[in-house]
């Protein structure tokens, strides 16, 4: 009769631990859905918008006529790595950042100065 008991016993927890398994893993499911939505709705389109920013940077050439960030309108008459030299009139020149620079004149802004 002992013997009957422990198998039952055995039987009981054997169908027990499978639920408990089950049950964690639809735990996770919820979990791994937020987790997608922040990639597909916040992490991808950013980094889209900064590859594109990045493009538009590294593509900035003497006589281009650009706009700052802080709203300076120029053309540009000298390029280095991180600087670019912007004339703002027919005798002042400007050095400033390449990340300063939004966009084009008369376009629209590349760069979002807001979240910049």
């Amino acid at each position: 009769m002992m013997s009957r008991d422990v198998i039952e016993s055995g039987f009981v927890f054997a169908l027990s631990a499978s639920p408990e398994l089950t049950n964690s893993l639809v735990q996770l499911i919820p979990f791994a859905l937020v987790l997608g939505i922040f990639y597909f709705i916040i992490l991808l389109p950013m980094r889209k918008r900064q590859k594109k920013v990045q493009e538009f940077l590294s593509a900035l050439k003497v006589g281009d006529r650009v706009i700052t960030s802080g709203g300076i309108y120029g053309s540009i008459t000298k390029v280095s790595e991180q600087t670019l030299q912007l004339q703002v009139a027919p005798t002042v020149r400007l050095d400033v950042a390449r990340s300063a620079i939004v966009g084009y004149q008369g376009q629209a802004p590349v760069v979002d100065s807001q979240n910049t």
